[in-house]
């Protein structure tokens, strides 16, 4: 791994990233998966609290020292009070574009600086190290398909599969054989802090219908 274990949001931004296809192929619903790993990281680290429903900062002070999740807590306290779900797309390309940066200093992705219509400036991501990549998606599909026992999962791993299942970031197959252990994991990924059950439910529920109206035409 890079500088240390990567976030959840940057997990789920490279996850989305298949070595056998070409650059960038296949990440036109990241914005979403991004947010929604930010969101119920702050939430686990108790700095995003749910109050009726809305997502809101504990206070006006807490930082974490990731400048990702540092920036969706300032967004999230300049704006009005919104519900989990709302949260999962309102802005999102501000969390997408900040995990980009952090994942192109950390040199898992590299920024290519291009002109749209050769006058408008635009930036590219493309892999950077592979291997990463590669490392972290057999990984995602060992917690997904077994052998191990969900007991022994750690809750942000199986948080991982849980909200890229829902972002179908994992093959579609593996998806429906394994229905019963997504459901398994749902519930470890909360097992320390079950009274998050019904946010990261609501997180996941918004998260896939922005994928689902993403791939529509």
């Amino acid at each position: 791994m890079p500088n240390g274990p990567l976030s959840l949001p940057a997990r789920l931004c490279l996850l989305a990233w298949d070595p056998a296809r070409p650059a960038g192929a296949g990440t036109a619903h990241l914005p979403g998966p991004v947010r929604a790993g930010a969101l119920t990281e702050l939430a686990w680290r108790g700095l995003l609290v749910d109050e009726d429903g809305i997502a809101t900062p504990v206070d006006l002070d807490s930082r974490t020292g990731d400048a990702v999740l540092d920036g969706l807590l300032e967004l999230v306290r300049e704006s009005c009070p919104h519900p989990w779900r709302t949260w999962v797309t309102l802005r999102a390309r501000v969390t997408l574009d900040a995990v980009r940066e952090q994942l192109v200093a950390e040199g898992c992705l590299r920024a290519e600086k291009k002109r749209v219509l050769g006058v408008f400036p635009s930036v590219e991501y493309a892999l950077e190290r592979v291997a990463v990549v590669e490392a972290l998606r057999e990984e995602t599909r060992q917690v997904l398909r077994g052998p191990q026992p969900v007991a022994g999962i750690s809750e942000r791993d199986a948080a991982l599969v849980t909200l890229a299942a829902s972002a179908e970031l994992l093959p579609a197959a593996d998806v429906r054989a394994h229905e019963r252990r997504v459901r398994e994991l749902a519930e470890r990924a909360v097992a320390s802090e079950p009274g998050l059950r019904e946010v990261v439910r609501e997180i996941r529920t918004a998260l896939a219908v922005t994928v689902t109206a993403t791939a529509l035409p």
